[in-house]
């Protein structure tokens, strides 16, 4: 118990698995909480004078299966475990934790998910308005540094999708509601909205460290002895780079304190500088579907199901990346497009890089268990029959062209020497647990090889000793066994123990026989024995000293799996390209987009090829806003969505789908689509669209790409059309970006005469009667209907209500074209009532100056006469005013 309170102060956060015989226990309250979360059976141990105490065990060997429960419950375990042999020990077996689990720091395979990365994020003290990020995923050993904007933490965040973060005591105070140092409200602000307890990760699993661990002087030091280099120069850092010294710095000391063991596998850090990559916030990932679909818990119907071809966990891992990370740099797109297209058009080198990669395993994984010194015998196995696919990947750089295709090949490190170890150390077949034996090759150790031999002429002796005591007894049925409590046995049956010699001797009586053993059959017992416990320590010493030198070329193997990664990639968007029919689009730096036949990438393969209907589209000079009008269910928000994914596709250098493509590189692109609240801020639908709005015309430039439905529904009619005409001005006129604006208010179809830059596009349906036909293709010009009604009926509405509605539209459109008496002014019944009682007008008939202007004829008017005109005119509006005012007050006296 001293050894376990010893334990738990130095991990109060974490359940504490204490090792006791076969089995974890767990004490105190940890007991109890581990017995409400896992269901165990909560016990109790005396200690003699000392209470009893409360406890809960699991059994050694399911231990994996309880963390695991508990890391998707996003809590913390510490494993304290035995640390010297219990034979070489005086008193009590020492005890250590020797790892921590938590959620962004499992290894374990049955903990993560094979395409996924799992991410732990270090966030670092602020300073002014930016703040320094270490992403780390400890499965793979790849880290990553970025400064970020803490406006942008957000979107960043969301990207990464981390499972566990670390933060600073400081920004966890202020994220709970406290001040920020030297009043930076507005950091505060950002910092709430994020970490707060409804904050885009409020329920991500947070770790709280002292301030002190983010001293950037103490990330230096951490950094440089972690690196074992004397400058951080040669790390890439820069001297303004302490923001990510210190989160860096903050990472490495979590590390050695969750996992005491070592991390050797862990990368040198890569910089990721700001401008390098395209922006996606929350809302754009949400709404274009790139990996998780808009219904939770929904499978398939993302970009990543429709891309991922992969053949590799790496892979997956990689495309995932890439699809949330669409590149800026044109000469980085062409070059990956570069490689796709000769992987598309030489089909036979396509299928052979495939089929080699589809059996390498996870190397990049099995590197960072091999350099935690983790990795199992039959892990071992994969890993060299992996690397010995290798120089046959080599060997296909022979003939490729494009420059990172023959990068990725002709560079390749064929690692054959390693390979060629673990062919000859390490058994084809070798068993999961080492103690099992089996492991080590024949051939590999002379000594092993002589004591697996006397090992198996002593089983030969004792195997034949049964033939012999039954000649030498007349005993037909006795017979030699084992087991692993008593030994070597002779079993004779209770009918047969007359014949017993007296040289055997008891071992154990059961129901039917008796068992025995002779002197003889004890000294070659001893003999396997003997063997067996040598054979396990020379194999695990030889084990040892195998992983220790594969663990030396740590460094070239997450090479070898990166490699391998971009390989598999390329060759996926190449498989999906051909398959599903998609071009190389043509990027450019300048304004116009030009999709001819662009299609869903999603949707069209959720239904058969002919019946998803292609869309041309052309934004430019002359034309850069798209008021994009049709009916309810015509297809506005697919078409919208697809042009978004068409884009982000071309700039993580892959094909699209569509017949052409010539687009630009854009820095960001926007989405707001649909509608929904967020009732946990306090935030009604209409405040979440425009808090959406206001992001997207604060952040959007010329070089952006906005797509916006249905901006102002919110809200009522004239409050919505002027805030959807206010903001489509404001995206001519101030921005200038490229923009298609799918609206049901046919007003803003207005702006197409009035802005040089806007044209009015539809989605075209045809009428049959009292049906309509959906034909999904975009035409020139704005609708003049939406269709509600025949959509309600569609969706099941009653015929009387169908029919009602369509009496109500009548009266309104022409009450508000003039020709109408207004709505309710033929009088309804009121329910429960026989009687009919007129209603109150919604809409007063126009008004007469109204009609006066309607009816002038200005092009034959003097200038003089058109000021009489408006004299006469104002005149009799402010008599109107007057007479309006008076009857407010008759009213008022009455």
């Amino acid at each position: 118990m001293k050894q376990w309170r010893e334990a738990k102060s130095r991990h109060p956060d974490a359940m504490v698995f204490f090792r006791v015989g076969d089995f974890f226990e767990l004490f105190n309250e940890d007991a109890r909480e581990g017995a409400r979360l896992l269901g165990l059976t909560l016990t109790s141990r005396n200690n003699g004078a000392a209470a009893e105490v409360p406890m809960a065990g699991v059994p050694a060997k399911a231990l994996d299966d309880y963390l695991g429960r508990l890391v998707k419950l996003g809590r913390r375990a510490a494993i304290c475990d035995q640390v010297e042999d219990a034979a070489d020990a005086k008193g009590i077996v020492r005890r250590e934790v020797v790892e921590t689990v938590t959620p962004g720091t499992v290894m374990q395979d049955t903990l993560l998910h094979a395409k996924r990365n799992n991410f732990l994020v270090v966030i670092g003290l602020p300073a002014g308005r930016r703040v320094g990020l270490a992403t780390v995923d400890l499965s793979t050993g790849e880290l990553v540094l970025q400064p970020v904007a803490l406006d942008a933490l957000s979107a960043e965040l969301g990207r990464i999708e981390p499972s566990e973060i670390l933060l600073p005591r400081t920004v966890e105070e202020i994220a709970a509601g406290g001040e920020a140092p030297h009043g930076g409200s507005a950091s505060a602000a950002d910092l709430r909205a994020v970490l707060g307890a409804d904050g885009s990760v409020a329920r991500t699993l947070r770790t709280v460290r002292d301030d002190w661990l983010f001293d950037p002087e103490t990330g230096r030091d951490e950094l440089l002895r972690r690196y074992r280099v004397h400058s951080l120069d040669g790390l890439g850092f820069q001297s303004d780079d302490q923001l990510l010294v210190s989160a860096a710095g903050a990472l490495v000391q979590y590390i050695r304190e969750i996992r005491p063991s070592g991390s050797e596998h862990l990368q040198a850090p890569r910089i990721r500088r700001p401008g390098g990559e395209m922006v996606l916030d929350e809302m754009t990932r949400r709404n274009l579907e790139l990996v998780e679909a808009l219904r939770p818990g929904e499978e398939g119907g993302t970009l990543v199901a429709v891309l991922d071809r992969t053949v590799t966990s790496m892979g997956g891992r990689l495309l995932r990346q890439w699809l949330l990370r669409p590149l800026v740099s044109l000469e980085e797109i062409r070059e990956r497009q570069g490689t796709v297209a000769e992987l598309v058009e030489d089909r036979a080198l396509r299928g052979r890089l495939r089929e080699k990669l589809s059996g390498i395993h996870d190397v990049e994984r099995l590197s960072a268990k091999v350099g935690g010194g983790r990795l199992a015998p039959r892990e071992l196995v994969a890993l060299g029959r992996s690397l010995a696919l290798l120089p046959g990947l080599r060997a296909e750089g022979a003939t490729v062209e494009s420059p990172l295709l023959l990068a990725l090949t002709s560079e390749l490190d064929p690692m054959e020497d390693v390979a060629e170890l673990l062919q000859e150390a390490i058994a084809s077949d070798a068993p999961q647990s080492l103690q099992e034996g089996g492991v080590i090759r024949t051939g590999f150790s002379t000594e092993l090889d002589e004591l697996r031999a006397a090992r198996d002429g002593a089983r030969d002796f004792i195997a034949g000793l049964q033939v012999r005591e039954r000649e030498r007894t007349g005993i037909s049925s006795l017979k030699v066994g084992f087991n692993r409590v008593f030994g070597y046995y002779l079993e004779v049956t209770k009918a047969n123990l007359s014949r017993v010699p007296d040289d055997y001797v008891r071992k154990q009586t059961l129901a039917n026989a008796e068992r025995y053993f002779t002197p003889e059959l004890k000294e070659w017992e001893e003999k396997v024995t003997g063997a067996e416990e040598r054979i396990l320590a020379l194999e695990s010493e030889l084990f040892q000293k195998v992983r220790a030198r594969v663990a030396g070329e740590v460094r070239r193997i997450q090479e070898v799996g990166r490699r391998v990664a971009v390989l598999d990639v390329v060759g996926t968007l190449a498989e999906v390209a051909e398959r599903e029919a998609y071009v190389r689009p043509r990027l450019h730096e300048g304004f116009e987009v030009e999709i001819e036949a662009g299609r869903h990438p999603v949707v069209e393969t959720m239904m058969p090829r002919e019946e998803f209907i292609p869309n041309d589209l052309r934004l430019d000079d002359e034309g850069w806003i798209v008021v994009l009008t049709g009916p309810n269910m015509s297809g506005k928000s697919t078409v919208l969505r697809q042009v978004g994914l068409i884009q982000l596709l071309a700039q993580m250098g892959s094909f699209v789908p569509a017949a052409s493509a010539r687009l630009p590189v854009c820095d960001r692109i926007f989405t707001r689509v649909g509608a929904s609240d967020n009732l946990a801020r306090g935030q009604s639908t209409f405040m979440v669209e425009m808090n959406e709005t206001a992001a997207i015309v604060h952040g959007a430039t010329r070089r952006s790409l906005v797509l916006l439905d249905e901006i102002g529904r919110g809200t009522s009619t004239y409050d919505g059309v002027s805030i959807a005409w206010a903001v489509t001005e404001y995206l001519h006129e101030e921005i200038g970006a490229r923009t298609i604006f799918a609206t049901h208010y046919h007003e803003l179809t207005q702006l197409g005469d009035l802005l040089p830059g806007v044209k009015n596009m539809n989605v075209a349906v045809r009428e049959a009667g009292e049906e309509i036909v959906f034909l999904r293709r975009l035409e020139e010009g704005g609708a003049d209907r939406s269709y509600g009604i025949q959509v309600a009926r569609l969706a099941g509405l009653p015929p009387a209500v169908i029919a009602r509605a369509k009496e109500l539209l009548a009266e309104l459109e022409g009450t508000h074209s003039g020709g109408g008496r207004g709505l309710g002014t033929e009088g309804r019944h009121a329910p429960g009532s026989n009687e009919g009682r007129n209603q109150l007008s919604l809409f007063m008939a126009e008004d007469p100056l109204v009609l006066k202007l309607r009816s002038l004829e200005l092009d034959g008017t003097t200038p003089l006469e058109a000021l009489n005109l408006l004299a006469r005119l104002t005149a009799e509006a402010r008599r109107g005013h007057d007479r309006t005012e008076d009857a407010d007050m008759i009213g008022e006296t009455e």
